[in-house]
């Protein structure tokens, strides 16, 4: 694709994404009102402070969720090419499993996985 067409479609796709939040804005129902500065809590009003602290058992949980997902990303397209791609293509996956193996032994050992 030149350069040309790409600076074109982004040109393009940036106007496209202004207007239509600059629609949306104009547009939109506006009411203001207490209530609808407070954040959504099922109907029930707050209390305390919203400001807590979640345990890093979360957030680890999340980033080897994510690094299992983006894993699934890229052995899709890999599988549906497998049969043109040869030898080397299987040997450079065998890699990035391998890798993903040691990451998710790692983890194991560490006790990220571990709910409590």
């Amino acid at each position: 694709m030149p350069a040309s067409a790409l600076l074109i479609f982004l040109i393009c796709s940036l106007v496209m994404v202004g207007a239509g939040m600059l629609v949306s804005h104009m547009l939109a129902p506006k009411s203001k009102n207490i209530q609808k500065e407070e954040p959504y809590e099922c109907g029930v009003p707050t209390q305390g402070s919203a400001w807590i602290q979640f345990r890093v058992g979360y957030y680890l949980f999340a980033i080897i969720f994510l690094i299992f997902d983006v894993e699934t990303v890229f052995i899709v397209p890999w599988a549906v090419a497998f049969t043109e791609m040869g030898l080397a293509a299987f040997i450079e996956i065998l890699i990035f499993l391998g890798v993903l193996g040691l990451g998710l032994i790692y983890a194991w050992k560490k006790g990220a996985l571990k709910w409590e």
